[in-house]
């Protein structure tokens, strides 16, 4: 095995073993691993499309529909039309709001934890480098 190919595949099983701790995690939560990453999604206090959710957290349509449903009929969301699209932008109430927060605080603490670990090590840099090879693959296979 080359060189490259040793370090993409040591670069894949770190992504790999980062995505199973978030899954292991809602499993602890007892809550779907899609619900996670939509509050985590909307957490950061703005207005997200569907559209935008599903291309920026790779959550398909149909799965990210029928959360929101959900979560509307818990009374976690709510629909607002957006003036420049026809696309709803989705919203956290306030009870969604608690919800995520109650949900998500012990993830942002150790995330949290793990980055200032991280970048004390490695600097901003390690972040940019992460940025530019995805940045890149994309580009490579469209």
């Amino acid at each position: 095995m080359d060189a490259y190919r040793q370090k993409i595949r040591r670069l894949n099983l770190a992504v790999n073993r980062i995505d199973g701790i978030y899954y292991q995690l809602s499993k602890i939560l007892g809550e779907k691993d899609n619900l996670i990453c939509l509050l985590y999604a909307l957490d950061d206090g703005k207005p997200h499309s569907q559209k935008q959710i599903c291309e920026e957290w790779l959550i398909s349509r149909t799965t990210l529909n029928t959360i929101v449903k959900e979560c509307i009929e818990k009374g976690y969301l709510t629909l607002q039309a957006n003036a420049h699209s026809k696309e709803k932008q989705i919203l956290l109430t306030e009870s969604g709001r608690q919800y995520a927060s109650k949900l998500l605080g012990f993830l942002y603490r150790a995330e949290e934890a793990a980055i200032k670990e991280t970048l004390d090590r490695h600097g901003d840099a390690f972040i940019t480098a992460l940025e530019d090879f995805a940045d890149s693959f994309l580009e490579k296979i469209q």
